[in-house]
């Protein structure tokens, strides 16, 4: 009986050896180059892991190719920045639920010496217009991403459609804001970027932010997460659970800090309808 006892409890203890670990939790996030270079993004759900022992992955592309991207089903969630490409990709079903996160502002970069002379113009349509009579060398990203869908959109509201030689669709624009602002420093260009690249490259760079401030230039950044109709596989409670914590006061708290110590003003603005019902003026 006791030579029995033993096989058995032999036995078990294989048995238990051999049992699978439990699966963490994992969250996949597709989102937008500037948040996660900036550092933004990263910091944000290294917090929400720590908090609930979700794990978090993340890739980063321009917004064009993340919703691209997210179209498959091999993300639960993305962060993207241009209006007009969310919309459309909540209403073809691959995405619901879109919520605004966080804001900052595109500015017009250029040369100190700013042969265009667009310095301290108010209007950014008159300031496009200038530029291109002016026919200076001007960078595109030309790769759908939120920037670009930005820019091209100021063009249009200026009544311009960039052509000629002083226009570059620069074939490197998918490599990001950070590459493209090192790209436009090198040729001494101008170009459309947001505000918190250039802040994290300033002391690297000598262009400039030349015009700025114009309400066409907000930059909104949202999350949407992946339609779990459409995907029933994706990790839709991960999903909704960052998204509830993301708009609000911790994270939002987050936002609003992020930045200050290192450049003197933050990088983004929180930007939740939470936090803006809370905190108006």
């Amino acid at each position: 009986m006791n030579f029995l006892r033993f096989v058995v409890m032999a036995a078990m203890s294989v048995s238990l050896c051999v049992l699978p670990a439990q699966a963490a939790e994992t969250l996949r996030i597709s989102s937008t180059i500037g948040p996660v270079d900036a550092g933004m993004l990263p910091l944000l759900a290294d917090t929400f892991s720590k908090k609930t022992g979700i794990e978090i992955t993340m890739e980063k592309a321009g917004t064009g190719k993340t919703l691209k991207k997210a179209e498959s089903g091999s993300f639960d969630l993305v962060m993207v920045h241009a209006r007009k490409l969310e919309d459309a990709f909540c209403a073809a079903g691959f995405g619901i639920d879109r919520r605004d996160v966080m804001y900052n502002d595109f500015v017009i970069l250029g040369p100190k010496n700013d042969p265009a002379g667009v310095k301290g113009m108010k209007k950014v349509t008159e300031a496009m217009a200038k530029l291109a009579a002016a026919k200076v060398h001007f960078v595109s990203r030309a790769d759908k991403s939120g920037t670009n869908v930005k820019e091209m959109e100021l063009w249009q509201a200026a009544g311009i459609t960039p052509s000629g030689d002083w226009y570059e669709k620069w074939e490197g624009g998918s490599k990001g804001n950070k590459a493209t602002t090192l790209y436009v420093n090198e040729k001494q260009a101008y170009t459309l970027m947001d505000r918190a690249t250039w802040l994290t490259l300033k002391d690297q760079v000598s262009v400039v932010p030349l015009m700025e401030a114009d309400p066409l230039m907000l930059n909104l950044i949202a999350i949407i997460r992946v339609n779990p109709e459409k995907f029933p596989s994706i990790h839709k409670d991960e999903a909704l659970k960052f998204a509830d914590w993301v708009v609000g006061d911790e994270a939002q708290i987050l936002i609003r800090d992020f930045g200050k110590d290192k450049y003197g003003q933050p990088l983004f603005f929180p930007n939740s309808d939470q936090w803006n019902a809370k905190n108006k003026k």
